[in-house]
């Protein structure tokens, strides 16, 4: 494969214990012939010591930023404020593509620098299907925390747990007139979301493409939980509306928004304004009828090993092939694509000057 320097980085945000790769899929890529540099990390899930038995470099955390210029950068969520100039290719999920709050400033810093952002949410295959993703894992914890909501038993602030101990917790104290729906139930999120109900003893009911394009809001409204697991790519009717909430008929109490693209024109929740976080995973929307709100933006963080492992399995053969075509120069031209609805051409420019290197 084309020469790979991978640099594994510290994740800035405190809650986030996940990684992109697991130890036993980095030493793959260290006997394919990657260089693979890890960050030291307190919270991450796996220890530096298990990357450096598998053949790793360690760096100290937050040293991604003086790392070769040929580095890729690998991580998950957001990047620290600085530096204001990201010179490096980074794969991680930079949700900048929408609209969303800090995407012009995020895409700006990347022009400024010259660095590129492959996200990891439009790495797909040529049918546009993603090749990998955490969605499993958010609905299975969507769902699961609007479960313990309606039960009275989530605790707040939310902690990393196993999937086992989590199970245990869902199949206690089990409601049989709990009614909860799944929209998006076909997709990966959905599945996770059904997973978990059926684990608490609810048979969900199940939407998708064909009960939302003519959406039936009396009988979304009639459902104890709504679990959302649709990402919108295009503009459609919003599923609950600010009308919703004073609707008195509503029976719907708890609104689990997996897809949290708050800030987006194309948000399917217009009710909302900013997520929820670990210390107060739960919002009062509405007093009277009550809606409480479950929007966190990095739920499979709280089963952070069983999700690390699923993501890191998915992403390994797109890093043994980590070439200028397929899915990461469809990454790539996201990118510019993106630069380009911003007015920020000189980036695409600067790339094609060193046309030789791979993505």
């Amino acid at each position: 494969m084309t020469e790979l320097h991978l640099w594994l980085r510290h994740e800035a945000r405190t809650t986030e214990r996940r990684t992109p790769i697991v130890p036993s899929d980095a030493r793959r890529l260290v006997d394919a012939g990657v260089t693979f540099t890890v960050e030291e990390s307190p919270q991450r899930i796996f220890p530096v010591e298990e990357y450096e038995a598998a053949g790793c470099r360690t760096a100290p955390a937050g040293s991604w930023v003086t790392a070769p210029a040929d580095a890729v950068v690998l991580g998950l969520k957001e990047l620290p404020d600085d530096p204001a100039e990201l010179r490096h290719r980074h794969i991680f999920f930079g949700h900048a593509y929408k609209r969303q709050p800090g995407a012009a400033g995020l895409l700006r810093r990347f022009a400024a620098g010259g660095g590129t952002l492959l996200d990891l949410e439009y790495l797909v295959d040529d049918t546009g299907r993603r090749l990998a993703a955490f969605g499993y894992w958010a609905g299975y914890l969507g769902a699961a925390l609007a479960v313990l909501q309606h039960r009275g038993r989530l605790d707040a602030p939310l902690t990393p747990t196993s999937q086992e101990e989590l199970e245990e917790r869902l199949r206690a104290a089990a409601d049989a007139e709990f009614t909860a729906l799944v929209i998006g139930a076909l997709g990966r999120s959905g599945r996770g979301a059904r997973v978990a109900l059926h684990t608490a003893g609810i048979e969900p009911t199940c939407w998708d493409l064909d009960e939302t394009r003519n959406l039936d809001r009396p009988a979304l409204l009639a459902h104890d939980a709504l679990v959302n697991c649709v990402l919108a790519t295009t503009p459609v009717p919003p599923f609950v509306r600010e009308a919703d909430l004073d609707d008195p008929a509503r029976r719907l109490r708890t609104l689990s928004d997996v897809t949290c693209d708050v800030g987006s024109p194309l948000n399917v929740l217009p009710v909302y304004d900013r997520t929820t976080e670990w210390t107060e995973p739960v919002r009062r929307l509405h007093k009277e009828p009550p809606l409480d709100l479950i929007a966190i933006d990095n739920l499979p963080s709280l089963l952070p090993r069983e999700s690390s492992v699923d993501f890191s399995g998915s992403l390994l053969p797109q890093l043994l092939d980590f070439t200028t075509g397929g899915p990461w120069a469809r990454c790539r031209d996201r990118f510019h694509q993106a630069c380009r609805e911003l007015g920020i051409e000189e980036i695409e420019a600067e790339e094609e000057e060193g046309e030789s290197r791979h993505v």
